[in-house]
């Protein structure tokens, strides 16, 4: 699906979905996209990637029957062209809440 049939409602969804979560969730978003659970002191203008200074984006990706996925390098959530707010809300939370990052990797 390209950019320009993506859904105008979208930032809608997005923006709604996360201010629906409790603090607990937001959390665990941020450390899904971000590798970090607490915002950077000065804000988000100040998180760094692997290459430096890297703001927080969502990009679309996949199909519908994707769930979301994360670049913590680049503080990057790819979300798939979902229909519906329920939809966007649903497959965040399992992608969130069965996410597993890379502790103990040395």
């Amino acid at each position: 699906m390209s950019k320009e049939m993506f859904n105008p409602y979208y930032g809608l969804f997005e923006y709604s979905t996360v201010l629906l979560m409790d603090a607990e969730k937001r959390i665990r978003l941020l450390q899904f996209v971000t590798g970090t659970s607490r915002v950077p002191m000065n804000g988000f203008a100040e998180l760094y990637g692997s290459n430096g200074p890297q703001l927080f984006t969502i990009e679309q990706w996949g199909t519908r029957e994707k769930l979301p996925r994360a670049h913590t390098c680049f503080n990057r959530l790819d979300l798939p062209p979902y229909e519906s707010f329920e939809e966007l809300r649903e497959k965040l939370h399992i992608a969130i809440e069965n996410a597993q990052g890379f502790d103990g990797v040395d």
